[in-house]
């Protein structure tokens, strides 16, 4: 394997190419999916990455490469994106005549113009057959397919930027989406207020995941927020803890915060007069807010896998 594409969500798939057919890196080549042919740019694969690649049990099926693209070829390809631009609007306007409840997220036609795919996110299902038959209408000797994904489906396929400044991690490198909670947020003491802890898909960010068993593990030993603790400097509560780092922050009889390492403090059971304030981090008030924030959680329309 020395040559791939990226498909769909950037995955990349390696080529077949025949020995008729010279490739260079960059050059754009026609290639057969199983959704038809499609154009796409080919990429040079470093040896030590093909190596592991083909060592790999769950690596993608290769394209076959049908030739390379001619000047007119490209023509054709510039051509089908304004027509995909046309046919979005016209698909999006039955579906306005017919007023039914979806959004029309990306209309893709292959290279050979025998298929043309709509993609669309629905709070449930939709009965489109009286679109599918005025669509039949407008878009005659094509094969035409509804496709219905998720908000986090549709995040991926149009792709973007994320609050950390990098690609959606579901268009550059996630394959999977794990089922996410608010309970992740709260573990690992983020703000519980909707623009911070939900992605463009409106629903809760996929890297909440990533350090989560980092934080679990941190935070053994650690004893509850609100708990009396014996310390080096007397008795106190835990005010809030610093996982990370493996502090806690304890509220003294005189009224002082002092942090102290985990290690160096005990539980007891005492009656410590002191009152503590719950941290704003963990208390966000979005009673006034439009969102409930169990609407963030993932549900069965978040993601299909039907990209």
């Amino acid at each position: 394997m020395k040559f791939a594409v990226k498909y769909l969500k950037n995955t990349f798939y390696p080529l077949d190419v025949p020995d008729t057919i010279k490739l260079e890196d960059g050059q754009m080549v026609l290639v057969r999916t199983e959704k038809g042919e499609e154009a796409l740019k080919a990429f040079l694969v470093n040896s030590k990455v093909a190596k592991i690649w083909e060592e790999s049990k769950n690596k993608p099926q290769p394209f076959q490469v049908i030739r390379t693209l001619s000047q007119r070829d490209l023509q054709t390809l510039e051509d089908i994106k304004k027509e995909e631009v046309q046919s979005f609007f016209k698909c999006q306007a039955l579906v306005q005549q017919h007023k039914l409840n979806m959004n029309l997220v990306q209309c893709r036609i292959t290279f050979d113009r025998r298929k043309i795919t709509f993609y669309y996110t629905a709070p449930e299902r939709v009965d489109f057959r009286a679109l599918l038959k005025d669509l039949t209408q407008v878009f005659t000797r094509v094969r035409i397919d509804l496709r219905h994904i998720g908000v986090r489906d549709e995040t991926s396929i149009v792709e973007g930027t994320g609050i950390c400044g990098r690609p959606f991690c579901c268009s550059s490198f996630l394959r999977k989406f794990a089922t996410i909670n608010v309970k992740l947020a709260k573990d690992q003491g983020m703000p519980i207020a909707p623009g911070k802890i939900s992605g463009t898909c409106g629903r809760l960010l996929c890297c909440l995941t990533y350090e989560y068993s980092h934080y679990i593990d941190a935070a053994k030993g650690m004893p509850p927020v609100g708990s009396s603790v014996m310390t080096p400097d007397g008795l106190g509560k835990v005010c809030y803890l610093q996982f990370l780092s493996g502090k806690v922050a304890v509220k003294m009889e005189d009224g002082k915060v002092k942090e102290f390492l985990k290690s160096d403090i005990e539980m007891v059971d005492a009656d410590v007069n002191v009152e503590i304030d719950i941290p704003a981090i963990n208390s966000y008030n979005y009673d006034n807010e439009n969102i409930d924030i169990k609407q963030l959680e993932d549900d069965k329309n978040s993601s299909t896998g039907n990209v």
